[in-house]
């Protein structure tokens, strides 16, 4: 409904030092001082065979050594070479001088028991010495332990999730995110165009504020509040604007992320979340789409264990296990209301149902107020009139309009938004963008034209019909190559049948012109034939407004209460008999508005060739205009421009 604001920035906090990152620090340090000390001694070392040594043994070469179990370390001084600590004699040959040079060696030892009798008969100084303490703890236990855990935390991270940082036996937890209260920045304040909405949530937050005033009464406050609405109307910001409001913990998880290929990951993830927030009471729970785990449960035949299902008995078994008064509100979103479980929606587990419906037209102007109110908006801007030309829009769609017209004012380099620009972004989001570049001939405009001005024809002839408000042969989105654009002066919320069967003359002539002015028709009333025909079946199958069927209820509507086809298509619900008569029915309609629809252009011929003249010339024309091109006094226009529903919409 309305943009979040961002957190406020709150000033860098001081941590105490991290001793945990510190312990880290000594065994790393020892282990680098005990390599560097190890590659040290290697470079100054010689390793020679074992022969070679028993032949320096034999000759008395070998001034020292150290026995180690594994090796025998010490050093060598050729005959030649001065002894230790007396400088060498010079000689003029230098590999001589090499080769006489003393040096440290180290050989690997093998199984020789005559080794000792060897050394004391060379008089060589000698002695044993055991591997030590500090290097054989670092080789044979810390370091293979460290290597396990390593790749044990490898492989947790990447069963976990691709590496998020996850261990592998956490999967069972929770998922939820916690928002602490100065992180929603969300009050009632942010939401509008649903008041019904947050006066039914002004109890929640009024007893998570004041708890012992409903205790003492003895009431009890709802353990779970359901919204219920189509999509893009807020009601996740309702959810935040209440944890807002309340300024307690606020959990935030989807329905989605219960859902796993292991089973019963869900359940575990249902009971860890309500053990945090019973921790964190008094607080709220937000569980977006329900009816991803909250779908009713069905009969199985044969062993089948169904991951939803269970996550499900969990989420049942968990809100009757906490008292109503013990803090924990859970708020659950959804647009599938006719999906969910009936055990869910009974009281006790959802005790509230809160529709949040699309806004009417005082509610879409306070969504624009608000959405509009940190950008820079032009004096021209009537947010009156743009509400008044936007009905059935969401707070969402409003939210995407006032976004598109901002990039259109940036686009020619403006420094405000003005009212042009708002008129050309709802028309752009309804209809799709311009687009010039496609390139008609002079007689597809001139069809195309005729058909436009049909339909705005017998629209303004039909008493009922909605008021003309634009006429375009400007090509727009994939397929359309004009529109005509009609808007009613109120919301409406209900339809008489005269005002159907003038939809339905209206929409039919644009396809009466054609035939009219070139004698045969084309394929550009497809779209028109589409809707006049689904219009008229709900006129006989589902409103009752036909006298040879009465009022048999003859179809069923195959999609939810939010969520329409919008094609016609329908389940029927009556006999082979019934479904001809209606199909008969429905021709008897057609072919009677359509006859009226020529008969209208036929006496209005030359308004019909007046207006598409003057279409051609300008491209768009709007109500006012058009208005005056046929003589009818000048309305006051709702709203400037825009073709919103489908059913106001008539493109060619």
């Amino acid at each position: 409904m309305t943009p979040e604001k961002p957190p406020p920035i709150e000033k860098t906090k001081k941590f105490p030092p991290q001793w945990s990152s510190v312990l880290w620090y000594l065994p790393i340090m020892i282990f680098f001082l005990w390599m560097w000390q190890e590659t040290f001694s290697n470079l100054n070392v010689r390793t020679i065979p074992y022969s070679e040594f028993k032949t320096r043994v034999r000759q008395g070469e070998v001034a020292e050594a150290t026995v180690r179990n594994d090796t025998v370390e010490g050093k060598i001084q050729p005959r030649g070479a001065a002894p230790a600590g007396q400088p060498e004699a010079a000689n003029t040959n230098a590999a001589t001088n090499e080769a006489d040079k003393s040096f440290l060696f180290r050989t690997v030892r093998v199984e020789d028991p005559k080794l000792v009798e060897d050394l004391e008969a060379a008089h060589v100084k000698f002695v044993g010495m055991r591997p030590g303490f500090l290097s054989q703890f670092l080789v044979a236990w810390l370091l293979p332990i460290g290597l396990m855990f390593l790749l044990w935390g490898f492989i947790s991270r990447r069963m976990a999730g691709g590496g998020t940082g996850q261990s592998i036996l956490s999967f069972g937890k929770s998922r939820a995110r916690l928002v602490a209260e100065k992180e929603t920045g969300i009050t009632f304040n942010d939401v509008a165009g649903c008041d019904e909405a947050k006066y039914e949530l002004q109890e929640v937050v009024d007893f998570l504020k004041n708890p012992d005033r409903y205790r003492s009464l003895g009431a009890k406050i709802p353990k779970g509040v359901l919204l219920v609405g189509p999509p893009g109307t807020g009601k996740t910001l309702l959810a935040k604007a209440v944890a807002g409001e309340a300024h307690v913990p606020f959990f935030s998880i989807s329905g989605s992320d219960f859902v796993e290929m292991f089973v019963g990951v869900g359940a575990a993830r249902v009971r860890d979340l309500f053990v945090q927030a019973k921790a964190q009471a008094p607080c709220i729970v937000f569980i977006d789409e329900l009816d991803a785990i909250g779908r009713e449960r069905g009969v199985h035949v044969g062993p089948v264990n169904d991951e939803r299902e269970q996550t499900l008995n969990a989420l049942l078994v968990e809100m009757d296990g906490f008292a109503p008064n013990a803090g924990v509100i859970l708020l659950a979103a959804t647009n599938r209301p006719e999906v969910l479980d009936r055990a869910l929606l009974r009281p006790g587990r959802f005790d509230r149902q809160v529709i949040v419906d699309a806004p009417d037209i005082d509610g879409r102007q306070a969504i624009l107020r608000v959405h509009t109110r940190l950008v820079p908006m032009g004096e021209d801007v009537d947010l009156r009139r743009i509400a008044r030309a936007t009905p059935g829009f969401s707070g969402a769609d409003l939210a995407n309009a006032v976004n598109e017209a901002a990039l259109l004012a940036a686009r020619r380099h403006a420094r405000m938004i003005g009212q042009r620009d708002l008129e050309e972004a709802i028309e752009k989001v309804v209809a799709g963008p311009e687009r010039r570049s496609r390139r008609l001939t002079e007689e597809i405009k001139r069809r195309v034209a005729y058909h436009e001005v049909g339909h705005a024809l017998v629209a303004s002839y039909s008493k009922h019909a909605d008021p003309v408000q634009k006429i375009s042969i400007i090509p727009r989105g994939r397929a359309a190559l004009g529109y005509t654009m009609q808007l009613p002066a109120e919301d409406q919320f209900l339809m008489t049948r005269s005002e159907l069967v003038d939809r339905i003359r209206g929409a039919l002539g644009g396809r009466a012109a054609e035939e009219v002015v070139y004698g045969e028709v084309t394929t550009g009333a497809e779209n028109d034939l589409e809707r006049v025909t689904a219009l008229a079946r709900q006129m006989i199958c589902l409103f009752g407004m036909n006298e040879k069927l009465g009022l048999a209820h003859s179809a069923q509507r195959p999609a939810g209460a939010y969520i329409h086809a919008g094609d016609g298509a329908f389940q029927r619900d009556c006999s082979e008999k019934t479904a001809e008569e209606i199909d008969e029915e429905v021709k008897k309609m057609l072919d009677c508005t359509y006859s009226e629809a020529r008969e209208i252009l036929l006496q209005h011929r030359e308004q019909l060739e007046a207006v598409t003249a003057e279409l051609l010339k300008r491209e768009t024309l709007d109500g006012r205009t058009f208005r005056a091109l046929i003589g009818l006094e000048p309305e006051e226009e709702p709203a400037k421009p825009l073709p919103i529903p489908a059913e106001v919409l008539t493109n060619h």
